[in-house]
């Protein structure tokens, strides 16, 4: 199956283009307060080992807004200021730097406000992200919209209007979100707007709750949506360390094909049957893949550590290296064909030995 891409205009934040024909991009977000610099810093270096590509901070204040300048002389990656309430923040962290600004039009909605930002992003040359979320839709906006519309339509409402103003003063350099988190709100909502306007949309679910729930919460959401060709950057929010952010989300790009991080591992979930600690087996290649994964990215392949006689032969037959283990060895296969006997204790370095050599 190939995923069609839904048609959007190109952005760009940085040196990352996102839209059109580009990759969808992983985005997170800095946990610290912004104006410690060490600190932010810190974490937006973990969060690009980790693997994300675009980073936002939480603007605040001044003294947040000032600091950008300090931490994009010491980052890789595009920084995106996060702007509520005080429009003149985000006036000052275009100054220090900002490659985009997050808008929240449930908060910043003053016209003149609108304007100002526009011609400072305009002047700068970067873009705006219309952020909507469920949880701060302007009152009036609500109170105006027709009872019967559900908060997916009123998402949608708030977003479309709010383009519509910075479309009014030319400016067309957009990202919309809309994160509600109500799995179907939030689905329904960027499926209406995908059909009504063609910018880029970052996906993302909201206050997703502890990480377990949120991560399968904001799988279900960002899987169904990028199998339809919706969406062109995601975050997953998790009330976690925010590399497990990025982790996840690499995970979802991975399993559905749209991106690759190197060897997807094929395991059993262990029964009865198996006789080998299968379990430790697959975290100590896990482990390993995480420091080697450079070596081994560049092509989609497919590894199987199987525990059960079973499905164990099959699956690792169908893998591009896979080790189907009996007692206290395994039988190796390589592109579907048996290449011997492995011992389990040394299972590791055979098989990443051989992987490199396809």
């Amino acid at each position: 199956m190939r995923v069609l891409r839904r048609k959007t205009r190109v952005v760009k934040v940085g040196g990352i283009l996102i839209g059109g024909n580009n990759p969808v991009v992983i985005q997170s977000m800095s946990k610290t307060k912004t104006s410690d610099v060490e600190k932010t810093v810190r974490q937006i270096g973990q969060l690009t080992a980790a693997g994300c590509e675009i980073v936002r901070v939480a603007v605040k204040d001044s003294l947040d807004a000032r600091a950008i300048k300090k931490i994009k002389a010491k980052i890789k990656i595009p920084l995106v200021a996060d702007i509520h309430f005080n429009s003149r923040l985000a006036l000052e962290a275009i100054d220090s730097g900002a490659d985009k600004i997050r808008l929240n039009p449930g908060n910043i909605y003053k016209k003149e406000e609108v304007r100002d930002v526009v011609s400072a992003a305009k002047s700068a040359g970067i873009p705006i992200r219309v952020g909507v979320n469920s949880g701060s839709i302007r009152g009036h906006q609500v109170t105006k919209s027709p009872s019967h519309q559900s908060a997916a339509q009123r998402m949608v409402k708030s977003a479309l209007e709010y383009i519509k103003i910075i479309e009014g003063f030319k400016f067309y350099d957009i990202v919309v979100s809309l994160k509600g988190s109500n799995i179907f709100d939030t689905m329904e909502a960027y499926r209406d707007i995908a059909n009504r306007c063609d910018y880029p949309l970052h996906l993302g679910v909201t206050a997703t709750g502890a990480p377990y729930q949120g991560a399968i919460k904001t799988s279900i959401v960002l899987g169904a949506l990028l199998l339809e060709g919706i969406g062109d950057t995601i975050r997953v929010s998790l009330t976690d360390k925010p590399a497990q952010e990025v982790f996840a989300a690499r995970a979802i790009l991975g399993s559905l094909g749209l991106r690759h991080f190197g060897p997807e591992i094929i395991s059993c979930p262990t029964c009865g049957r198996c006789e080998v600690d299968l379990i430790k087996a697959v975290k100590d290649l896990e482990s390993k893949l995480s420091t080697t994964g450079h070596r081994l990215s560049a092509r989609p392949l497919k590894l199987a550590v199987m525990g059960c006689v079973v499905n164990g032969p099959g699956e690792a037959k169908e893998a591009d290296i896979g080790i189907a283990f009996g007692k206290k060895e395994g039988l190796l296969f390589k592109k579907g064909k048996p290449a011997g006997k492995v011992p389990f204790a040394g299972f590791l370095d055979v098989l990443l030995k051989e992987t490199e050599r396809l």
